[in-house]
C-alpha cells in the first residue's frame, strides 16, 4: 500500500472518530447556564467517560500527525 494513500485513509478515519467522540461526550451546558445559573458540579472523569476523553486526545494527535505526514512526503 502506498504511504500517501495510507496517510489519507488514516486522516479520514481519525477525523471521523474524533468528531464522533467529541459529540458523544456529555459535558454540555444546559439552557440555564446561558443565563448565568449553571447548576452543574465539576467532578473527575471516571470509567467510560475517561476512556472516551483519552481516546479523543489520541485520535486528535493521530489526525495531526497524519496531516503533517501528508505535508512532508513528496508528491
Amino acid at each position: 500500500m502506498n504511504l500517501g494513500i495510507f496517510l489519507q485513509v488514516t486522516t479520514f478515519i481519525s477525523a471521523i472518530l474524533t468528531i464522533l467522540l467529541i459529540l458523544l461526550q456529555q459535558r454540555g451546558a444546559s439552557l440555564g447556564a446561558g443565563f448565568g445559573s449553571s447548576g452543574e458540579l465539576y467532578t473527575t472523569r471516571r470509567g467510560l467517560e475517561k476512556s472516551m476523553f483519552i481516546a479523543t486526545i489520541v485520535f486528535a494527535v493521530i489526525f495531526v500527525l497524519s496531516i503533517l505526514g501528508l505535508l512532508l512526503i513528496p508528491a
